[in-house]
């Protein structure tokens, strides 16, 4: 059953759900990893094929398995075992929860503006200010408010307004200054750092500014014809990547990389006071505090959604599937936030705050991504009869952006680098325990395939070598 939604409604919807908060942090974060305009601009290159091929990977999937209904994770589980699928649950969880995190780092970075004593986002004020938010929101779920009227609209309009308000002054206002941008095109902040350096330190910052292209194909059911829901999707991709190469550039056309390096969160701010005086920074910043405090109650639902699901589905341990009496899964609202609390304690020893935890939160989420792609993948060359009828263009094509949406995914593991690696590892080392409880709850036989224990194993040492690293000083994460 179709719904009422038109090509351009669906391709501003779209648009909607994928830009987030790190758009207005794209120009510092990129300059502070050392990367010159030629490297920024290849990492989006290679970024906007490897997106592109993981959003026509979901799209794939949404039409050629519609009975797959668990969400992200449900496709590694349908592609290679309840193992790997819980892991892929494990890791949409934690990159969730983390999403708070960061975004409580640059909200408070942009409340500073107003209100010096949060600093630079990430100290004591900050982490008491977004405690108290997000067991406020906690609480508000668990009295069964998931959405408040107006909300997604005043998010919209708040993220939106400020990046178009900002591109057109600068271009309007001739701020672009074709020498500086010039001068940072050869050289980055750090002029000695390797290309391919520093094209993967900015790779990381590429793949959390499209956290959320899974979503994309949710609303599919909202067309108003089926066959728009492709074109949407492709249409809405291309004009988010317009935006963001936008930004990126103008802001390279601005002020020195040196200069870009140096700016507090949100660095968009920065640039704007640079090009058209304090109002600009005004704009930012407010668009910013209003856009995240709205967005961070859509995640405190998600991260807390997210494993109830996954337990219905026997996914989790029994206890997360608990309800209130208002329906909401008091469990995991609970379980998630004291994890943010977690995180957000140890927010002022964390090297770049809100980049830091940002950085963890993408790479959590590369599992479930690179899965869903394996078993697209995987599909492509044992089902071919599933795509008849269903997605236009040769099965050869579909193969083709699958695999490469599986290179991009491990690209991105490696350009993770050793700090993302480490944390990664050891945040997915507590999951094996929680997946033989919820095995032994239900009584089902759980590790029993050579392959999942192999994969116990790898995640194992990897946890074990990521300890001796930190323990020894080769990694640090302060």
């Amino acid at each position: 059953m179709h719904g009422g939604l038109g090509l351009f409604r669906l391709v501003t919807t779209v648009i909607t759900l994928i830009i987030g908060g790190g758009v207005f942090t794209l120009a510092g974060d990129q300059a502070a990893h050392g990367a010159s305009g030629a490297a920024i601009l290849t990492a989006w290159g290679i970024s906007g094929v490897g997106v592109f091929c993981l959003v026509m990977t979901f799209f794939g999937l949404s039409r050629v398995k519609p009975e797959l209904k668990g969400g992200i994770y449900s496709y590694a589980s349908a592609g290679f075992g309840d193992f790997l699928g819980f892991n892929s649950a494990w890791g949409y969880w934690i990159s969730a929860l983390l999403c708070t995190v960061s975004f409580s780092a640059l909200l408070f970075g942009a409340l500073a503006y107003f209100f010096p004593v949060f600093g630079e986002g990430n100290n004591l004020a900050s982490v008491v200010g977004a405690s108290a938010l997000v067991w406020f929101y906690a609480f508000l779920v668990s009295r069964g408010i998931k959405e408040v009227t107006g909300v997604n609209a005043v998010i919209t309009i708040s993220k939106i307004v400020p990046i178009f308000v900002a591109i057109t002054a600068i271009v309007l206002l001739q701020k672009f200054d074709p020498a500086i941008f010039v001068e940072n095109f050869k050289a980055g902040a750090d002029p000695a750092l390797p290309f391919w350096e520093q094209v993967s330190g900015t790779m990381m910052i590429t793949i959390w500014v499209f956290v959320g292209i899974e979503g994309a194909v949710a609303i599919s059911g909202r067309a108003k014809h089926e066959h728009d829901v492709g074109k949407a999707t492709v249409i809405a991709f291309v004009c988010v990547l317009t935006i963001y190469l936008l930004v990126s550039v103008l802001s390279m056309g601005v002020m020195p990389l040196s200069q870009l390096a140096t700016l507090e969160n949100p660095a968009l701010a920065g640039v704007m006071e640079a090009a058209v005086g304090p109002w600009g920074a005004v704009l930012v910043n407010g668009g910013v505090v209003l856009s995240l405090v709205g967005a961070m109650l859509g995640y405190t639902v998600l991260a807390s959604e997210s494993p109830y699901e996954a337990a219905v589905q026997g996914v989790f341990v029994k206890a997360f599937a608990r309800t209130n009496k208002r329906g909401a899964p008091i469990v995991t609202l609970v379980v998630t936030n004291l994890v943010v609390e977690a995180f957000l304690v140890t927010m002022p020893f964390s090297k770049g705050g809100y980049q830091f935890f940002y950085t963890i939160s993408a790479g959590m989420i590369l599992l479930p991504y690179l899965l869903s792609a394996a078993y697209f993948a995987k599909l492509t060359f044992v089902d071919k009869q599933a795509f008849a009828g269903k997605l236009g263009g040769g099965i050869v094509l579909w193969r083709v952006l699958a695999l490469f949406g599986v290179v991009y995914s491990f690209f991105l593991a490696w350009a993770s680098g050793p700090v993302g690696l480490t944390v990664m590892s050891l945040l997915y080392a507590p999951g094996i325990v929680m997946y033989v409880k919820g095995k032994k709850e239900r009584g089902q036989p759980y590790l029993r395939r050579p392959v999942d224990k192999a994969i116990v194993a790898v995640i194992l040492v990897a946890a074990a070598v990521s300890v001796v690293m930190l323990a020894t000083g080769r990694v640090s994460l302060v």
